[in-house]
């Protein structure tokens, strides 16, 4: 594992307090490992387009803490197989990885720029039981070598809530938990739910931020769980040409 910063900088002090708020203890590795992505992370934005957040206190906070929030909307036993779909930059998958190191973590990324990142970093950091998939979570969750294999299923700025329920629960085990983050759900929601019940699940929960006591560092947020309850037709997730063609309507 690489070496932790001795002494950590104050966006990353803080971002330990802030974590506990949300019941989650970080040590000092854990949070140099954090500071050190993140160094990683604004030098290489310079020359891949990996994130629009490039100061260290907007990292600590709107990508890790934000992640971190996804271990206060569900009960988890650590020994999860999560599965994170347009995992970009890493957020939340291997944050989720630095902050409880007994998870197994596929990040799925499209886009080759970004998954070599990924590569890269965990390498770097040397996070063990992270595999990186450069490819689409619509693809992926036909594969029967991955399709019904994890315990959860992580989404955070990849598209609709309801685009979103169709590439995670086919990708989920029977109780297994997609966990989706988003602003204002309002005019989603019935759309999702349409989405949700075709696939095999229903939404157990829209958990806000301010339910969790980081509202004020993390305004407008919140969480929505969904579980599988059932096996999902082989027909979804659908390509994207029909998805387009015909949209989730409530």
């Amino acid at each position: 594992m690489a070496p932790a910063a001795t002494t950590l900088s104050a966006p990353f002090k803080r971002l330990g307090r802030e974590a506990e708020t949300l019941g989650l203890t970080l040590n000092t590795a854990q949070l140099g490992l954090c500071e050190r992505y993140a160094e990683e992370l604004i030098e290489r934005n310079t020359s891949v387009n990996l994130t629009a957040i490039t100061k260290p206190d907007d990292i600590a906070r709107k990508h890790f803490l934000d992640s971190f929030t996804a271990l206060a909307a569900r009960a988890w036993t650590g020994r999860e197989r999560v599965v994170d779909i347009g995992s970009g930059a890493g957020f939340p998958g291997l944050a989720l990885r630095i902050a409880m190191p007994t998870l197994k973590v596929t990040a799925v990324e499209s886009v080759g720029k970004k998954s070599r990142f990924l590569e890269q970093i965990s390498d770097l950091l040397g996070l063990s039981d992270v595999t990186v998939r450069n490819g689409r979570a619509e693809e992926l969750a036909h594969d029967h070598a991955y399709r019904g294999s994890f315990d959860v299923g992580t989404a955070r700025a990849v598209g609709s809530l309801a685009a979103c329920a169709e590439y995670l629960l086919p990708l989920l085990r029977l109780g297994g938990d997609a966990i989706v983050w988003k602003g204002r759900i309002d005019a989603e929601l019935a759309a999702a739910q349409s989405a949700v019940a075709a696939c095999g699940g229903e939404i157990t929960g829209v958990v806000p931020t301010a339910s969790l006591g980081v509202g004020e560092l993390l305004p407008g947020r919140q969480l929505v769980v969904m579980r599988k309850t059932r096996a999902t037709p082989e027909r979804y997730p659908r390509g994207a040409a029909e998805a387009r063609k015909r949209p989730w309507t409530g």
